[in-house]
C-alpha cells in the first residue's frame, strides 16, 4: 500500500470464531458538514466514500491495490475515505460477506461513533463523525462485487451512489461462472492445476478456518514464474472460474452443486451474453434464500445512482457485466452512466500513467460522488 499517513485502522466486528474485522479511515481534507453552522462544541458529520478492496472475494485485504488517486480526491473533496476488509471465500460465503457489510453500516450509523485523528501530517487532530446517510459507496473488481450487495442489502441507511470500477458480479448467470476451461481464459495466464490448491476445494474447505485479510504476496524474480503469487488465494478465484464452480463457494451450495444446476440451464438457453434476456428458466433454479447474492436480481427502482468504470478488452470481469447492470438500472429510472475504456484491461487504473491518461475521468468520477452526496462544503 503506499505510505499515506493520517489514517486511523477501527475494528468494527469480530466474528463468531473471534475474527476481528478492520477499516481504515482518512479525514476530509475539507469538511463537509450536514449542518449549516458549527462551533467549536460541535462535532463535525462528514460524507464517507466507503471502498471495497478487489482479489475475486477470495484474497486482498484493505491494503491491496488501494486507489489512492480515488482516495486523494475523495478527501480533498471534503469526504472521509474509507477502505474495508471482509470476510473472504472459503470458507465464508456471500452471505457472510453481505453479514460484513450490513454491520459495517450499523457500525457507522452508531451516533455515538466519532474519531480523533490529524487530517494530513503536520495538522492539529481533529475529531469528526460520519454522516450515515451520506456514504458513496465503491470498490474495484471484486470490491465492486460488494458494492452492488450493499445496494441490494443496506437500506438503514441505504447508499447515496455506488461507484463500480470493472465491478465483478454483474451478471453471475455467464459462462465466465458457470462454465468449465481447458483453454487459456484469463488475462492470458496459464490453466491451474486442481492439485495444487486441495485445501481449498470442497470438501476439504470445511476445515479452513475464518480470515478477512489476505495480504498480496509474490515469488521472487527468480522463480521460475518471476513475480507470480506466493499467497494461494491470490489464484483461487481463477481457479473456480476455471472448474465453472465459483457459485458453489460463493453461496454455499456444493451438494448439489449449485453451479451444475444452473449450468444445465446455461447451456439449454445458449443464451448470447451481449443481450438482455429474461432468464426466467435459469432464475428459477436459484434457491429464494441465494437471490439477495445475485445483483441483476436486485435491481430496482430504489437502487442508488450508479456510476460504472470499464475496459472494453477486460477478460478478467467481460464489459458485458457492467453493460448489463447499466441496462437494468436505467430500465428501473435510475440515474446511470457506463464509461468505457475502449482496449485496455482489467485494472487498467493501476498503470503507471494512469492519472495522465485518465485524469479527466478520475475526476468526472469525483463530480458523481459529489453530486450525488449533494452537499457544499461550509
Amino acid at each position: 500500500m503506499p505510505d499515506i499517513e493520517g489514517h486511523l485502522t477501527v475494528c468494527y466486528k469480530k466474528t463468531p470464531e473471534g475474527v476481528p474485522i478492520y477499516f481504515d479511515i482518512w479525514p476530509p481534507i475539507s469538511e463537509k458538514s450536514t449542518t449549516s453552522e458549527r462551533s467549536s462544541s460541535t462535532i463535525p458529520s462528514v460524507s464517507v466514500v466507503l471502498y471495497f478492496h478487489g482479489g475475486g472475494l477470495t484474497a486482498g485485504n484493505r491494503r491491496s491495490w488501494f486507489p489512492l488517486w480515488l482516495q486523494r480526491r475523495a478527501t480533498s473533496s471534503g469526504h472521509a475515505f474509507i477502505s474495508a476488509d471482509y470476510r473472504l471465500l472459503p470458507p465464508a460465503t456471500g452471505h457472510d460477506i453481505v453479514k460484513d457489510i450490513k454491520d459495517l453500516f450499523a457500525y457507522l450509523k452508531d451516533p455515538l461513533l466519532s474519531f480523533t485523528l490529524p487530517s494530513r501530517p503536520g495538522d492539529e487532530q481533529r475529531k469528526f463523525k460520519v454522516d450515515p446517510e451520506s456514504i458513496v459507496v465503491s470498490g474495484s473488481s471484486a470490491g465492486g462485487f460488494c458494492a452492488y450487495l450493499a445496494a441490494i442489502n443496506c437500506t438503514s441507511p441505504k447508499p447515496k451512489a455506488i461507484f463500480s470500477l470493472y465491478g465483478m458480479g454483474g451478471d453471475l448467470l455467464t459462462p465466465t461462472y458457470l462454465s468449465p476451461k481447458k483453454d487459456v481464459f484469463f488475462r492470458g495466464r496459464e490453466i491451474l492445476d486442481p492439485a495444487d490448491f486441495q485445501e481449498y476445494l470442497y470438501p476439504s474447505i470445511t476445515t479452513l478456518q475464518a480470515i478477512s485479510d489476505s495480504p498480496l504476496a509474490y515469488h521472487p524474480d527468480t522463480y521460475h514464474i518471476p513475480g507470480y503469487p506466493a499467497n494461494p488465494r491470490m489464484l483461487l478465484v481463477r481457479l473456480y472460474f476455471q472448474l465453472g464452480t465459483f457459485l458453489d463457494y460463493y453461496t454455499g451450495e456444493h451438494n448439489p452443486s449449485l453451479s451444475s444446476v444452473l449450468r444445465v440451464e446455461l447451456e439449454q438457453r445458449k443464451a448470447d451474453p451481449d443481450t438482455i434476456p429474461s432468464n426466467e428458466s435459469i432464475i428459477a433454479k436459484i434457491p429464494n434464500q441465494h437471490r439477495i447474492l445475485f445483483p441483476q436480481l436486485g435491481v430496482n427502482s430504489s437502487w442508488p445512482p450508479t456510476l460504472f468504470l470499464h475496459g472494453t478488452a477486460d477478460t478478467a470481469i467481460p464489459i458485458h457485466e457492467s453493460r448489463l447492470m447499466h441496462s437494468l438500472i436505467k430500465d428501473a429510472g435510475v440515474p446511470t452512466e457506463l464509461v468505457e475504456f475502449e482496449g485496455l484491461e482489467h485494472s487498467f487504473d493501476y498503470e503507471a500513467d494512469a492519472e495522465e491518461n485518465f485524469g479527466e475521468q478520475f475526476d468526472a468520477a469525483r463530480d458523481f460522488i459529489d453530486l450525488w452526496i449533494g452537499r457544499k462544503p461550509l
